[in-house]
């Protein structure tokens, strides 16, 4: 078998991706290939289970975070078992282990009661459609992506619902020769992020004047046939929240403002997913529900009653 090193069967590994998975998907593969991966191993014409583990275990003491790490050792996993099949390597099981106590639950940033607010309250009185799409995410728990995808032909003002269908991102591609950056209209992250969302009352009334007037493909953030870029929005919202004196949080703290609210009003668990697009409701309820002292309690009184 001549020595064919991982390098050279990652750049043929990549040219076959490239071709079957979404341009944010090869993105992300190239990125931890090229900046992880290959400077690691790219020399090498094969691996044992030890190097592999200890790359892991490199990986988490240089402070990467577990999900980095697991990606990143998903994507030599392909590389591997390319080369497999391309004939370059030999074939030769693995597992890695991780720390079960690396990291801790992931924390849920929320905007206080005071300050969603002071926010609702600027945002009501100085309309424009960026303030709305800010107000669309309160309202409805939407992705950056997904609020700066919406066209006014998915807003339904007689069924009073808003449908989420596609998602804006920017594709950043640097891979040897290739480098690319373009804004994407594709798919939302999910199939379950293709979803109806209801409007609430308040922003059903605000929409349906510009739904009468609005070209149907125009997109509703930028009022144009092109759609705002999730980092114009994102750098609008940290812009907003400087002249209100709120702290930063990212724009994500909308989706999760509207979540916590929606569960602590005791709004159904698998609604509440359906709403937000996850793909599980077991996705919704690790971030969002945590039971305290009360509510074990009361699980257990309520038990008690139905026993006696």
């Amino acid at each position: 078998m001549s020595q064919i090193t991982l390098s050279q069967v990652a750049s043929a590994w990549k040219a076959d991706k490239r071709q079957y998975v979404k341009k944010s998907s090869y993105a992300i593969y190239a990125l931890l290939c090229n900046n992880y991966i290959l400077p690691e191993f790219g020399a090498a014409t094969r691996l044992d289970e030890s190097q592999i583990q200890a790359f892991a275990a490199d990986m988490l003491s240089r402070g990467f975070s577990l999900k980095t790490v697991k990606d990143t050792m998903l994507v030599l996993k392909m590389i591997i078992r390319y080369g497999e099949k391309m004939g370059a390597w030999p074939h030769f099981e693995y597992d890695v282990h991780y720390p079960t106590d690396y990291e801790a639950p992931r924390e849920v940033v929320t905007l206080s009661d005071q300050y969603l607010h002071s926010l609702l309250q600027h945002l009501r009185g100085h309309f424009s459609f960026r303030n709305l799409g800010i107000m669309i995410c309160l309202h409805g728990g939407l992705r950056i992506g997904e609020v700066c995808g919406l066209q006014w032909q998915d807003i339904d003002t007689q069924a009073g619902v808003i449908r989420v269908n596609k998602t804006v991102q920017r594709i950043v591609i640097r891979d040897g020769e290739i480098h690319e950056s373009y804004v994407e209209v594709g798919r939302p992250k999910t199939v379950s992020s293709i979803r109806e969302i209801p409007l609430a009352h308040e922003l059903l009334a605000l929409v349906r004047p510009f739904k009468r007037v609005m070209p149907p493909d125009c997109y509703v953030l930028s009022g144009e046939c092109e759609p705002l870029e999730p980092r114009t929005l994102r750098n609008y919202f940290h812009s907003l929240l400087d002249e209100l004196e709120i702290p930063h949080v990212r724009f994500h703290a909308l989706r999760h403002s509207f979540a916590t609210r929606c569960i602590a009003n005791r709004c159904d668990y698998k609604t509440v997913s359906a709403i937000l697009g996850h793909s599980s409701i077991s996705t919704t309820l690790d971030l969002y529900v945590h039971p305290d002292l009360s509510d074990k309690k009361r699980c257990i009184d309520r038990l008690a009653k139905v026993m006696k």
